[in-house]
């Protein structure tokens, strides 16, 4: 066991509650569950998954640090294509036992629910990414760029110009946004506009998804 924080930080997570890099479980939930949040955090930037701490930041604790441990690790082996190594830590907290599971950024991105095919399915695929404090599925377009980024073929180089400052400010007011509304903020053409988000979330500056109705919107990478 590798102690990756220090009682001040660990507590300081706890008291900024979730965040894109950190999430709360009172308990162990289905192994699916907790996969879904290890590969959201792994698609991602990382993170720490904090077990036997409710959403409002209310420690419960672990009935066994072991127990709970163990079926983490069964999660990361079994439930996660491909596997994700994590490290791990106990907290004590007013006599309460709390495991903290740290999920590094991936380099072999992206990671699935385990659905035991050969290779990944853009049409079914389970994958995850980390939006705020959230985990959410991925878009197969967001699903492709997480292969790029892998493979070493995201943007390296990109410049922040007047257009890309247009859109980091309409997400300070505006969690999403989308090709109209760039268009109308920015008075740009939509192949403009188009262009430009789709450079910002090559660069890994912005997220890609799809709405049921197949409507393409853009969030913050954070």
């Amino acid at each position: 066991m590798n102690r990756f924080l220090s009682r001040k930080e660990a507590f300081n997570l706890i008291e900024e509650g979730e965040s894109l890099r950190c999430e709360f479980k009172r308990k162990f939930s289905e192994h699916e569950k907790i996969a879904k949040e290890i590969i959201a955090f792994a698609n991602t930037k990382g993170g720490f998954l904090f077990i036997g701490i409710d959403d409002d930041k209310t420690v419960y604790g672990v009935q066994s640090e072991k127990s709970e441990l163990d079926l983490i690790l069964e999660t990361v082996q079994n439930y996660c294509e491909p596997p994700i190594p994590v490290e791990w830590m106990f907290l004590n907290v007013d006599q309460k036992e709390v495991v903290i599971i740290k999920i590094p950024e991936s380099k072999v991105k992206p990671h699935r629910i385990q659905d035991y095919k050969e290779s990944i399915d853009l049409n079914d695929a389970s994958v995850y990414i980390r939006v705020n404090d959230k985990s959410i599925l991925a878009s197969k377009q967001m699903i492709r760029l997480l292969k790029n980024s892998s493979e070493g073929k995201e943007l390296i180089k990109y410049s922040i110009g007047e257009l890309e400052k247009a859109v980091f400010k309409f997400l300070e007011k505006s969690e999403t946004i989308n090709v109209e509304q760039l268009c109308n903020s920015a008075n740009i053409s939509h192949r403009r506009a188009s262009r430009t988000l789709v450079k910002m979330v090559r660069a890994g500056l912005l997220y890609i998804h799809n709405k049921d109705n197949g409507e393409e919107f853009f969030t913050h990478a954070g």
